[in-house]
């Protein structure tokens, strides 16, 4: 059984996989289902609710993204920001795990900065947040 930040991880990598490859995340995820290492369901619901949200997910992020259009940001960034946006505002996940979880694993995945800048935006996504929390 993988672990929550394991499935973060595996989300992530299938999120990018359908960046770069234009497609959607459902298209890419249901290639992946079936293979001989199926995402954990962790994975797989993390990428299906992002796949469902993701018009209204990069427009949150556009909202508050200062001097940096979503196009700009570096592939994973960008897909770690609508992972972890997307904990936000539409799963129980305590903000300051989502918020933990996506700073890992830009540090870990991504550019020098990306800790840094991920940790501000999601920041500002998490604190215009309604009231009425997830």
């Amino acid at each position: 059984m993988a672990s929550r930040h394991d499935a973060r991880e595996r989300a992530l990598a299938l999120l990018y996989e359908a960046d770069v490859r234009d497609r959607s995340p459902e298209a890419v995820l249901a290639e992946h289902v079936e293979g001989e290492d199926p995402p954990p369901r962790f994975a797989v619901a993390l990428v299906e609710g992002v796949g469902e949200h993701r018009d209204a997910l990069d427009a949150r992020i556009r909202a508050h993204a200062e001097s940096w259009t979503l196009e700009r940001m570096p592939t994973v960034d960008r897909n770690v920001l609508r992972l972890a946006t997307y904990e936000l505002l539409h799963t129980d996940v305590p903000t300051a795990v989502a918020i933990d979880e996506a700073i890992t694993l830009a540090k870990e995945l991504s550019t020098e900065d990306s800790g840094r800048f991920v940790n501000g935006l999601l920041g500002r996504i998490a604190a215009a947040r309604p009231a009425s929390g997830a």
